[in-house]
This record gives C-alpha cells, sequence and structure tokens, in this order.
C-alpha cells in the first residue's frame, strides 16, 4: 500500500513586498519592555517549522504554517521571558500573524486544559499593531502563562483514600477576567485574602480583580503555592474548546539576530 503524497504547500504571491525583518523591528520598538529580534529566512518549506515549533496556537497561524510556504518569520523575546511569534499573513496582505510562544523548560502535562492564547491578525502599522497586541494578545497570554506555572507547581495529587474528603479551592475565570475563588475552610480564606482576593457577596466567593494581569497571574501562582504548604489541592476551571492538531517536522534553516533596548 502506498502512502498519499503531502500535497504542495500554497506560495505567496510573486508581488508581496512586505517585509517581515523591517516590520517586526519597528514592531519591537512600539511594544512596552526591552525586545530582542530574531529573523529567518526559510528556504523550503518545512524550515519554517522549526521556528514555529513553540507557537501556542491552534487557530489561524497554526493554519497559515500548515497550508502555506509563509518564507520568513521573526521571534521577538523581551526583558521579562515572553516571546512572540511574526509572520505574514496569507489571505491579507495588508497584515501580518503574531503569535505568542509558549514557555520552555515546563512539562507537557501543565498545558492539559490550558486554553491556547491564539493569535491574531495586525496591521501592517507597527504602531496600530502594538495596540492590538498590547490590549489582545498579551494579557490572553498572561492568563495562559499563570495557569500553566501553576500547574506546573501544583501537580496532580493521588486519588484520596476511599471515604476521604480532600480540602480544595475552586478557582474559575470569570468574563471580565477576573478570578473567583470558592472555598469552606478558614484557612484557605486567609491564604486568598493575604494574596489579594476579596471577598464578594453578589459572587458567592473571593475574587481577583483581572486589571493588571501580570499582578493577577502573580497572585495566581502565590495563591496556589501558599494553599499547598497547607495541603489544599487548587483547581482551575477554564473554558473547555475541542483542539486540532499540526505536523510540525523540523529541519534547520538559518538565522539572522537584531537586537534592540530601549
Amino acid at each position: 500500500m502506498f502512502e498519499e503524497p503531502m500535497p504542495a504547500p500554497r506560495t505567496l504571491p510573486d508581488d508581496d513586498s512586505r517585509d517581515v525583518e523591517s516590520f517586526a523591528t519597528i514592531l519591537s520598538e512600539e511594544l512596552p519592555g526591552n525586545w530582542t529580534v530574531h529573523h529567518h529566512q526559510h528556504q523550503r518549506h518545512e524550515d519554517q517549522f522549526l521556528h514555529a515549533e513553540h507557537v501556542w496556537d491552534l487557530n489561524d497561524v497554526a493554519a497559515a504554517l500548515a497550508e502555506y510556504a509563509l518564507g520568513a518569520d521573526a521571534h521577538l523575546t523581551c526583558d521579562d521571558g515572553t516571546r512572540l511569534y511574526v509572520t505574514l499573513h496569507p489571505r491579507h496582505e495588508e497584515e501580518f500573524l503574531v503569535a505568542a510562544m509558549a514557555p520552555s523548560g515546563i512539562a507537557p502535562e501543565a498545558f492539559a486544559g490550558v486554553r491556547e492564547p491564539d493569535g491574531i491578525a495586525v496591521p501592517a502599522d507597527p504602531e496600530r499593531a502594538a495596540r492590538a497586541i498590547t490590549a489582545d494578545l498579551l494579557p490572553r497570554y498572561d492568563i495562559a502563562l499563570a495557569q500553566v506555572r501553576h500547574n506546573a507547581m501544583n501537580p496532580p495529587q493521588p486519588l484520596p483514600a476511599p471515604g476521604s474528603q480532600p480540602q480544595q479551592v475552586v478557582m474559575t475565570w470569570l468574563e471580565d477576567g477576573s478570578l473567583a475563588a470558592v472555598t469552606t475552610t478558614r484557612p484557605a480564606a486567609e491564604a486568598l485574602v493575604g494574596e489579594g482576593f476579596t471577598w464578594s457577596s453578589s459572587a458567592g466567593a473571593y475574587v481577583l480583580s483581572g486589571d493588571d494581569t501580570h499582578t493577577q497571574a502573580h497572585a495566581v501562582q502565590a495563591a496556589g503555592a501558599r494553599l499547598a504548604r497547607l495541603g489544599i489541592a487548587t483547581v482551575l476551571r477554564t473554558a473547555a474548546r475541542p483542539a486540532t492538531e499540526v505536523a510540525l517536522p523540523t529541519p534547520p534553516p538559518g538565522t539572522r539576530t537584531t537586537t534592540r533596548t530601549r
């Protein structure tokens, strides 16, 4: 039996004048923080997959990588460790695609149940693109990163003995970006309040504001660690979403690097 060959990737128009390297470099100057830009030119369609290995997306960016030979990409790395992937939007000649990249060095199990902070299409104007990334992509990345780090710090515990009632705190992400934690034990409540949660009678839970996602992410991690020391498990609830799989082969290409500090 012969395997059916993979279809040839679709290519971009020959007159496409967009320059990923120039766009990414200017974009890095518009984003908050200090960023380093690494630009990659692809000689083959397969080359782009090596640099897309950690792209944290199961939507438009993943589909574009699988279907098109995009020619080039850029990685933007911030001083705080945040990484962004930038490439051409194959279906809109006035846009680029930008996605967050998953953190490295974390066990795959920590990503289970965490919704991907899917990438976004941004205009070719770096200033407008930076505003869209700051307002949309980065906050969702912060939330997903906090959940993954929480999972890494609080791996699943062995099943309790029959008849026992393990203590746990259930945290649920609300539509406005805040986090509601439910507990009936005083030690857990004190731990939550100590990390910035406040009691909301309307929600019937201890609520942590989502106005500052960096502060929220830190509070979630600190609360989870504090509860774990008390022997109390933490459960994070997120919206369920079906996942698709994209095969990513990995041959090596060349790299060009640009560094920018503000």
